[in-house]
């Protein structure tokens, strides 16, 4: 049977490429935490792969014998948010679905059915009773896994936590040995708020929890692994580069290095042609197609850009500066924990470099939508196919002084308007034929762009005009930013080897006249010719 890239829902090893779950923890440490008794958090950002690896993880426990393990998703809970009677019956019905489907003897399921019931009756709590009468019953220890936790919602969140916690002391013979709870965050960082008003912290609701483990993304190794039993299943290579493009662009976020894979491979006819290798110009196709398409992971990571803990970190790196001091360190932690950022050599970063390209197009898609009209006509290409960069940038210069007071208060993120305003009028002119990347991040104090515009029928696998435009805010007057700017984007341009450069200075003093802030300037740093565009 053919197999797969997967990129929706668990994997399945018969349909799809899998790696093992040992190969995605440290299966010492987990079974050392097993084996002494240890209630547990693995958590993670959606779609890195959880619920894949607890299937495999209880089908690999019930295989070595010592211990009977259950995965239940109790996700459905999540509806009844504050109605504990309704929450927890939901619980403990889809733990008897799951013995259903994974122990394969109907006894457990209409075991729970009846101490369900009983405890209903007799006003005891009902997880805690089925839990207890399955330990009782069982010839060996019970492991249990249950996932998406942090889906439910307040008393009834409380509720599960309690009841777990209530029934501890009884481990092993009479409460399962152990037991992982996963979702996205820590429970250490829940903040529960009961139906009487109360905010219960999770720590408090389950202070039994020994570990918190946080499930990596693949390593280089894994998504080499990942990509050779595609070429082991159908003999179809990667060229080389391929590889380093996959995990630039993913840095081993396991739904984006199946997901462009599966894009490179699986898409079109003729990338099923499996004696024609994959190439570099392929996998960034694949990453553009996925970015127009908005797959559903990349639409809810968009999604998440709306809440005022996630725009808190996240504005201040769209405008390369520093964080404001009085950011908690739960929203930072909080956007580490979805996956958009990482924190990387004591640092914190856009968590790849797909995320970097996602995040401004999402923010300035309406923008886009209303430019539309700009990219019609080919105003801003020569008869020789190049791009007029001096015109394109007159043309900003001039709309960003008749519309960016009006567009930028539309913007949520409107203190990082002008860099996004620059990339959602560059991205409607520009990317019917060319590309652009984005470098940005905390302290860094400006937004690099690389722009990429073939030169002939070749596509990007020919000849390209390169060009860097750097873009900086202006803090502490014209002569010092450009001494700073015109620094960093000839730097900039010797690492990309541009062919031109361009430097545009944004002046956000009130009260300013727009005579004043628009100007045009040739300067020279080193070898350098730089354009500089004040506005």
């Amino acid at each position: 049977m053919e197999k797969f890239f997967n990129t929706a829902g668990p994997n399945k090893p018969d349909i799809h490429y899998t790696l093992s779950p040992l190969h995605r923890l440290n299966w010492p440490e987990l079974s050392s935490l097993i084996a002494a008794q240890k209630y547990f958090i693995l958590h993670a950002p959606r779609q890195t792969g959880k619920t894949s690896l607890l299937i495999n993880l209880m089908h690999f426990i019930n295989g070595q014998g010592q211990y009977r393990a259950l995965y239940v998703n109790i996700e459905a809970a999540q509806a009844a948010r504050n109605d504990v009677a309704s929450g927890i019956a939901t619980i403990v019905s889809a733990m008897g679905r799951a013995a259903d489907i994974y122990w394969k003897d109907p006894g457990w399921s209409e075991l729970a059915r009846q101490e369900s019931q009983q405890a209903a009756a007799q006003g005891r709590d009902s997880l805690t009773s089925v839990l207890q009468r399955w330990s009782l019953a069982s010839d060996k220890p019970l492991i249990v896994f249950l996932d998406e936790v942090d889906a439910l919602v307040g008393d009834t969140l409380i509720s599960l936590l309690r009841q777990i916690r209530a029934g501890y002391a009884q481990r092993p013979e009479a409460f399962p040995q152990s037991m992982v709870l996963c979702g996205v965050r820590d429970v250490r960082d829940y903040r529960i708020h009961r139906s009487d008003g109360e905010i219960i912290t999770g720590g408090s609701a389950f202070n039994i929890k020994s570990e918190s483990i946080r499930l990596g993304d693949f390593t280089q190794a894994d998504v080499k692994a990942l990509l050779q039993q595609h070429t082991d299943a159908t003999g179809q290579t990667f060229e080389p580069g391929v590889l380093e493009e996959i995990w630039l662009d993913t840095q081993g976020q396991p739904w984006l290095v199946n997901a462009l894979a599966y894009e490179a491979c699986f898409r079109k006819p003729e990338q099923r042609e499996r004696s024609r290798p994959v190439t570099v110009e392929q996998m960034r196709q694949a990453k553009e197609s996925l970015i127009l398409r908005r797959d559903t992971h990349l639409d809810q990571l968009a999604d998440k850009l709306r809440e005022p803990r996630v725009k808190r970190v996240i504005e201040p790196m769209l405008k390369g500066e520093e964080l404001s001091p009085d950011v908690p360190e739960d929203d930072r932690q909080y956007c580490i924990d979805l996956g958009l950022i990482a924190r990387r050599e004591r640092q914190l970063q856009i968590a790849n470099r797909l995320y970097r390209e996602v995040l401004p197009r999402e923010l300035t898609s309406i923008v886009q939508d209303s430019l539309q009209g700009l990219a019609e006509q080919p105003w801003f290409v020569r008869s020789d196919g190049s791009l007029d960069m001096d015109k394109l940038l007159a043309a900003f210069q001039q709309f960003f002084r008749e519309n960016s007071e009006s567009w930028l208060q539309r913007y949520a993120y409107h203190e990082a308007g002008p860099q996004l305003l620059l990339q959602a009028f560059l991205q409607r002119v520009v990317n019917g034929g060319g590309r652009i990347a984005r470098e940005y991040g905390l302290g860094r104090g400006r937004t690099d762009l690389f722009l990429q515009w073939p030169l002939s029928d070749q596509g990007f696998t020919g000849p390209m005009q390169q060009v860097v435009l750097e873009l900086k805010l202006q803090h502490k007057g014209k002569a010092a930013t450009l001494a700073t700017g015109l620094e960093q984007t000839a730097r900039y341009c010797d690492q990309c080897g541009a062919d031109s450069a361009h430097l545009l200075v944004f002046d956000r003093t009130p009260g300013m006249n727009w005579d004043s802030k628009i100007y045009r300037e040739q300067h020279t740093q080193g070898s350098r010719a730089i354009t500089v565009w004040g506005m």
